[in-house]
């Protein structure tokens, strides 16, 4: 299982609802997700998945302003539901679209991320391979923001552990 960051796009008006209505926010969230419905081809969803922490540590390096775990607003009390309103996500689809994964690349350092830390605290096992893993989760997080963006959503993002 491990710990997990996931974006899917919903409206404003079901922000609104859910700042209002956490317990309504959870259960929408996971209906979301339902398998008979899911994926929704009208709503971007994506990642980073397990892949946010190493993604934060290159990020970080840029001027890229995103911080996973800071940014949007606490739905629910415990951490794992925020809200990014639809103009957070319009301004961080237009840095991630302004920043190419070369320009991450370049801060990628195993060694120092596991001196850090740094979720998953797997990079040295297959430096090539956890860097080509960052870089997928990377593109993914660039399509979710840019189509999300493009329609004018917001978004919930589920943080699980």
């Amino acid at each position: 299982m491990g710990v997990s960051v996931g974006f899917i796009s919903v409206t404003t008006e079901e922000l609104n609802r859910a700042e209002k209505e956490p317990s309504w926010a959870d259960d929408y969230h996971y209906e979301l997700y339902d398998s008979d419905t899911f994926p929704h081809p009208d709503r971007p969803y994506g990642g980073p998945d397990k892949a946010f922490a190493g993604l934060q540590f290159l990020l970080d390096e840029t001027d890229v302003q995103l911080d996973f775990l800071m940014d949007g607003f606490q739905i629910l009390e415990d951490g794992t539901l925020s809200g990014w309103t639809a103009e957070q996500i319009e301004t961080v689809a237009r840095q991630l679209r302004a920043t190419p994964w070369e320009q991450l690349a370049v801060h990628y350092d195993p060694e120092q991320m596991m001196t850090e830390n740094v979720y998953p605290n797997s990079w040295r096992l297959d430096p090539e391979g956890e860097l080509a893993w960052l870089e997928r989760a990377y593109e993914e997080l660039v399509a979710f923001f840019t189509a999300a963006a493009d329609r004018g959503y917001g978004a919930f993002m589920s943080f699980s552990f």
